[in-house]
């Protein structure tokens, strides 16, 4: 997205999870998650990011993409990897909203998860026009 308004085929995925062990999950999602997909190095990922509610009771995963093709190759990567059923040992997803313009595969895909989706309208993005 090189000047405002102008179309864009980036993506982000935001997992809102109700957390079942705060300690438990703060050490996975720092030293097991963020290191394994990481090291994945997955070519047009932008990034992977946790938030943890002040209370601990919950967490967010944001994550982007370039666009929905890379958003696909991480959600691959995810169902193959032991990832996939360590997350749901220590939380319970409760929220899916994909943002962008996810193709047919995508929508599909988080679909089976429940997922909201929305198009990207307008805007900029001052990370992609010129990093800081």
């Amino acid at each position: 997205m090189t000047e405002l308004n102008a179309e864009s085929n980036r993506m982000v995925l935001i997992l809102d999870c109700k957390v079942k062990d705060i300690e438990r999950f703060k050490t996975w999602a720092r030293d097991r998650a963020a290191k394994y997909v990481y090291e994945l190095k997955e070519e047009n990922s932008i990034s992977y990011e946790w938030h943890i509610s002040e209370d601990g009771s919950e967490a967010t995963l944001i994550e982007a993409f370039m666009d929905s093709d890379a958003m696909m190759v991480r959600l691959g990567n995810h169902a193959a990897s032991p990832l996939a059923s360590e997350v749901l040992e220590l939380v319970e997803i409760t929220d899916v909203i994909c943002l962008g313009n996810a193709n047919p595969t995508a929508v599909e895909a988080l679909s089976a998860w429940g997922a909201r989706f929305r198009s990207h309208h307008s805007g900029y993005n001052r990370e992609i026009v010129a990093p800081r």
